[in-house]
């Protein structure tokens, strides 16, 4: 089984910072890219954040030179340091990693269950 931990949210007010982590835990072969998504109230999911196994990055037009992802593949932990934030960042975030199993078998897709990041203006 194969569980991805969110933590690190919270209600801040709009100018300040938070560290968001996410722990793959189980028993896994490896994990190929990591990546952080958010979903806001009445809204779709969309991609915040994407780091690969390289640790080459990938950023959502609206958070590029705020957010910051990164990842410690020794403890298959990704982080996403987001600063200067405003009430529009206000939202779910979720963690989603490609992880395999075992080392034939394929990778799959996993989600963490959300931390919630709250912005106040």
């Amino acid at each position: 089984q194969v569980e991805l931990v969110e933590s690190g949210g919270g209600l801040v007010q709009a100018g300040q910072s938070l560290t968001l982590s996410c722990t793959a835990t189980g028993s896994f072969f490896g994990i190929q890219s990591m990546a952080w998504y958010r979903q806001a109230p009445g809204k779709q999911r969309e991609l915040v954040a994407a780091i690969s196994s390289d640790s080459t990055t990938n950023y959502a037009d609206s958070v590029k030179g705020r957010f910051t992802i990164s990842r410690d593949n020794a403890k298959n932990t990704v982080y996403l340091e987001v600063n200067s934030l405003k009430p529009e960042d206000t939202a779910d975030y979720f963690c989603n990693a490609e992880v395999k199993r075992m080392w034939y078998s394929q990778y799959n897709n996993y989600w963490g269950k959300g931390t919630l990041v709250t912005v106040s203006s």
